[in-house]
């Protein structure tokens, strides 16, 4: 005899149906805890980020050429208050110069001890499973070495206790003076070819920036420099009287070129 379901369908509930609930279950306390699948270590991540922050400033530190002690270069490009690390996730990062010698001359080298302090905050999953991480700090020092004409180096050091020691000050950079163009303006709206050289040392007297006259056709011409930084004012009076500033590509400042001379303008490179 065959049997008939009810018009109205079973009452008893699926079977299904019920995992269903069972997993909705599951997965809301998960999310209740706060945790995704797999948290990592904040100070794991910390010790990563500071690793990537010292990678990352030796590529900043580059190629060296100019002549720099190591306690300017440390206070110019290295010490850094606390910021934002450039690994984004809410880290923070404080670099400090440890210590310093030596200098970016002839054969010499400088070296710097810096110390890399990252903390990291706790970041909760966004979603059921997402990715989190517990709040960490780690501190790991890097040791970078600079010659002159090469490219910055670097290794990890063992960091000492203590604090850091007070951060150095840079040394001032040879350069011409801020005015130097109304000073030659000045010298060569006056000068004769035969007071030109004189007037123009006696304008600019610093040990450090150097000096090259000439007279070409009838022009007065003055080159006025410090060759180890590419600073150069080089300035002209036309037989007509007219201050002219010719230009020149500043490749001819660099080592083996023709450096801050009126060759820049009486017998350019072509």
């Amino acid at each position: 005899m065959n049997r008939t379901r009810s018009a109205h369908g079973s009452n008893r509930p699926s079977r299904h149906l019920w995992i269903r609930c069972a997993l909705a279950v599951l997965l809301l306390a998960s999310a209740g805890c706060g945790k995704g699948v797999g948290e990592e270590s904040g100070d794991a991540l910390a010790r990563d980020t500071a690793a990537a922050e010292a990678k990352q400033l030796n590529t900043e530190l580059g190629h060296r050429n100019r002549v720099r002690d190591a306690g300017s270069i440390a206070a110019a490009e290295i010490v850094r208050k606390p910021e934002d690390a450039a690994s984004g996730g809410g880290a923070t990062l404080r670099r400090e110069a440890l210590a310093w010698s030596g200098r970016t001359a002839g054969d010499e080298r400088a070296t710097v001890d810096v110390r890399f302090v990252v903390t990291v905050p706790e970041r909760p999953p966004v979603s059921i499973g997402g990715a989190s991480n517990s709040a960490g700090e780690a501190t790991r020092c890097y040791r970078y070495e600079f010659e002159l004409y090469r490219y910055t180096t670097y290794h990890e050091i063992d960091c000492p206790s203590g604090a850091a020691p007070p951060p150095p000050t840079a040394a001032p950079v040879p350069a011409v003076p801020a005015d130097g163009q109304q000073r030659l303006t000045a010298v060569l709206r006056t000068a004769t070819p035969d007071t030109l050289a004189g007037a123009v040392r006696a304008a600019f007297p610093q040990d450090w920036i150097t000096v090259d006259t000439t007279v070409h056709e009838g022009a007065l011409v003055a080159a006025v420099g410090v060759p180890a930084e590419r600073d150069c004012l080089l300035l002209v009076r036309t037989p007509a009287g007219r201050i002219e500033s010719p230009g020149y590509d500043r490749i001819w400042l660099e080592p083996g070129e023709i450096g801050c001379r009126t060759a820049l303008y009486v017998a350019p490179p072509r």
